[in-house]
């Protein structure tokens, strides 16, 4: 085994990523299989899950379900079904998140509920309901692994239509460093990446519009929209051995604009 092998790599490790099909979920899968795991990718478009599934499976294995985490029978159900197909999990992604924008005077009660129950009830309820098995895969030397992801707003107290977007986004870092107090003596890590602009569908507006993203990247520092490879190497470092002796960590992946007092948006 080689060095990058052995502090990166995850051949043999079992790994689930919720919202997986799409953006940042999609970025995290690929990085997973291709560094060996055997990947589960789940989210409300179980087709979509299967397709994304297949085109990962040049590249090692990867399995696509349906999962509505806006529910609590949602959730275990999902749970239900990895343990029906494992007796352990190395890696818990949770990434499955919805959104809504509407102007401050008019943003609606139900918005409230929706996200909060998908982008942050879930996170919880599917880490509780699955840390048995994070439990039976966990060592003192390689813990068992929970990385959140949360967003460059979590930080940053700007609205920009999206209220309860960035509140469970804000709500989930601190959650994750809660489960990381709860977890420790487990032997299971929780972490969080706090991504930036990256080109998903959530953020089509921006990085399908030639203008809008050269305007976005120029708030930026670092001067540019994030690459799929800087989320593969976030999580392959939370993931990986070397990643062990992280926990409550929220690592921010955002070309430096969570430094911006101003705000990148």
């Amino acid at each position: 085994m080689s060095f990058l092998d052995d502090i990166f790599g995850l051949k043999g490790k079992v790994a689930l990523v919720t919202g997986g099909a799409t953006g940042i979920g999609r970025m995290a899968s690929e990085a997973l299989v291709r560094a060996g795991a055997k990947v589960y990718i789940a989210s409300r478009k179980a087709d979509a899950c299967k397709a994304v599934a297949e085109e990962l499976s040049a590249f090692g294995e990867a399995i696509g379900l349906g999962a509505d985490l806006s529910s609590e029978s949602g959730v275990l159900q999902l749970s239900q079904s990895i343990a029906a197909h494992e007796d352990k999990l190395d890696i818990q992604i949770n990434n499955a998140v919805i959104t809504c924008g509407a102007s401050y005077g008019s943003f609606p009660w139900e918005s409230w509920d929706n996200i909060m129950s998908v982008n942050v009830s879930a996170v919880f309820s599917l880490t509780q309901a699955l840390t048995p098995l994070l439990e039976k895969a966990a060592t003192e030397e390689i813990p068992a692994r929970v990385v959140n992801v949360g967003s460059v707003v979590a930080n940053q107290p700007i609205g920009n239509n999206a209220y309860s977007y960035a509140a469970s986004k804000a709500a989930v870092h601190h959650l994750t460093q809660i489960l990381s107090n709860e977890l420790a003596g487990k032997q299971i890590t929780v972490n969080a990446i706090a991504p930036g602009p990256f080109p998903s569908r959530m953020m089509a507006f921006v990085t399908e519009n030639e203008a809008a993203a050269k305007m976005v990247a120029g708030g930026i520092p670092l001067g540019r929209l994030g690459m799929p490879s800087d989320i593969a190497g976030a999580i392959l470092f939370l993931c990986g051995k070397g990643g062990s002796y992280t926990t409550g960590a929220i690592l921010p992946v955002d070309g430096g604009g969570h430094c911006q007092a101003h705000g990148m948006f």
